[in-house]
């Protein structure tokens, strides 16, 4: 699995670091790379979703009678005759805590709060012939600490129930490798500025629904239907659908040709996707003339979008542009609704030097969200919407701030001493969009707004240190601060600081 660290990676770096052993997946020019291209995520040894991994040549390596380890041996064991019927045993455990000493800027009404984490998941992988396979993943995870809040969301702690379960029928269609994957599943086809796994927390985001994928040569397509999974409920095997938050529509992707550049080979995607988002609640509020007042709603979002990534070289590329159009609906129905015109603009370049001591990559990051107006309560909304939890590495860890009236720009280096450590700085800096507009959080908007002057919000450091320090085990930690705007202090904002270690045993 390649190795990454910067802001362009869909995946934190504890997962990045485990060694590449397994074979890419048959994808084709998909394959490249991490796999990701494929539209399930980083795929390989360690995917990020344990039914997109690839373990035929660990099970089987070339040239050795045995499995690389004991875990090996849980993977792609023979129930029948000529392995007509296969399964794969996957499993993780992940222990973290969390400190926040001013969470939410100061406004989460907690002082030094600590959280301890626990994650537990495993899953089973049934393959019965060429065409048809069955996942189910298990999780329970357990969350307590000091002064800790935010806990029943049902993304912390969770009794014992259903994860991932999806039936899948694959096969050649039309000269494509497809195959419809039907049940509770996690989606990562999607670029990680709108959309991500959400494994900050202990729950990952699920959907329930159906996806179907069509992979040729150099081409493919991916489409879909989502019920977001409701994880509130606190019993046993009791999580539900959240009929009222959809995700649907179609991702397609182009592999140009191959190339080179500066004697190191390239290849670049070019992507085309439309994905609409239905949602309500605290996602879909909009603000009022009212200071820190918020008007109830549901909203239509259609994100028509393009994005160009990829390798040229030794440069890796991410290139996206999103218009949202849609629909934002007032839950009073007396109110009349609104058309929305919102749009997003993100870009992340990064010059690799790999035959450099400790392996060092500079690269910068820039990212525009569109904001509205509260003046103008009857025209279009302004206000870009990322409702499904953008990938906390890309932008904030902290998760101070999202995707919404925000401009962020700033620089991003990265180390790797050895092959087993690594080390990641980002250093961006933060505006409003539109300063008749808020400053906004992952389903909050801070009441702060007539009260500030000008658009600067502040500046978040992140540094990230990723040690494999055995085979299936990382120790990672993130540290990170918000410093608030001279501006932003004044209207009541406070800076803060942010430690999070993690250890995982992943197999």
């Amino acid at each position: 699995m390649r190795t990454c660290l910067c802001a362009l990676s869909s995946l934190p770096a504890f997962l990045a670091i485990f060694p590449a052993r397994a074979a890419a997946p048959p994808y084709g020019v998909f394959s490249k790379g991490d796999g990701a291209a494929a539209g399930f995520g980083t795929v390989g040894g360690f995917g990020q979703v344990s039914w997109a991994q690839d373990w035929s040549t660990i099970t089987t390596p070339p040239g050795r009678k045995r499995p690389y380890d004991g875990f090996a041996r849980l993977k792609n064991l023979s129930l029948s005759d000529k392995a007509y019927i296969r399964i794969s045993f996957s499993g993780e455990e992940r222990l973290r805590y969390v400190f926040e000493n001013r969470p939410l800027m100061g406004t989460a009404g907690k002082t030094n709060a600590s959280r301890l984490l626990l994650r537990s998941q495993y899953g089973a992988d049934l393959s019965v012939g060429k065409h048809v396979r069955a996942y189910a993943e298990f999780l329970q995870a357990f969350a307590g600490g000091a002064h800790y809040y935010g806990y029943q969301s049902g993304t912390q702690r969770v009794r014992l129930d259903l994860q991932q379960g999806i039936l899948e029928i694959r096969g050649t269609v039309l000269g494509a490798k497809a195959g419809v994957i039907g049940g509770r599943q996690v989606f990562l086809d999607a670029p990680v500025s709108m959309q991500s796994a959400r494994d900050l927390t202990n729950a990952q985001l699920t959907w329930d629904g159906v996806r179907g994928y069509a992979i040729w040569k150099r081409t493919r397509l991916d489409l879909f239907d989502f019920a977001q999974t409701d994880k509130r409920p606190v019993g046993v095997f009791s999580d539900g659908t959240n009929y009222a938050a959809r995700m649907f529509g179609g991702y397609s992707s182009t592999a140009l040709p191959g190339f080179s550049l500066w004697g190191k080979p390239g290849q670049l995607f070019a992507d085309l996707f439309y994905i609409g988002y239905l949602f309500s609640g605290p996602l879909a509020a909009q603000p009022l003339p009212a200071p820190g007042r918020a008007q109830a709603a549901s909203s239509r979002r259609d994100n028509i979008g393009a994005r160009l990534w990829g390798k040229a070289g030794p440069i890796t590329v991410n290139l996206t542009g999103v218009f949202q159009g849609g629909r934002y609906r007032p839950a009073d129905r007396l109110l009349p609704g609104r058309a929305v015109r919102a749009y997003a603009v993100n870009a992340a370049v990064l010059y690799a030097a790999p035959d450099k001591a400790w392996k060092p990559s500079l690269g910068i990051q820039a990212d525009l969200f569109s904001g509205g107006s509260f003046r103008s309560q009857g025209g279009a909304v302004g206000t870009f919407a990322a409702p499904y939890f953008p990938l906390p590495y890309y932008n904030d860890v902290t998760l101070s701030l999202t995707s919404q009236n925000l401009v962020g720009a700033g620089p991003s280096f990265d180390l790797a001493p050895s092959a087993t450590f690594h080390i990641k700085f980002h250093l961006p800096f933060f505006w409003r969009e539109s300063t008749d507009d808020a400053v906004y959080a992952v389903g909050k908007t801070y009441a702060w707004r007539d009260t500030l002057s000008g658009g600067y919000i502040g500046t978040i450091p992140q540094a990230q240190l990723a040690w494999n320090f055995a085979p299936h085990w990382a120790w990672t930690q993130d540290l990170a601060g918000f410093s608030a705007s001279h501006a932003m202090r004044r209207a009541g904002a406070r800076s803060g600081a942010f430690v999070m270690q993690t250890m995982m045993l992943k197999f």
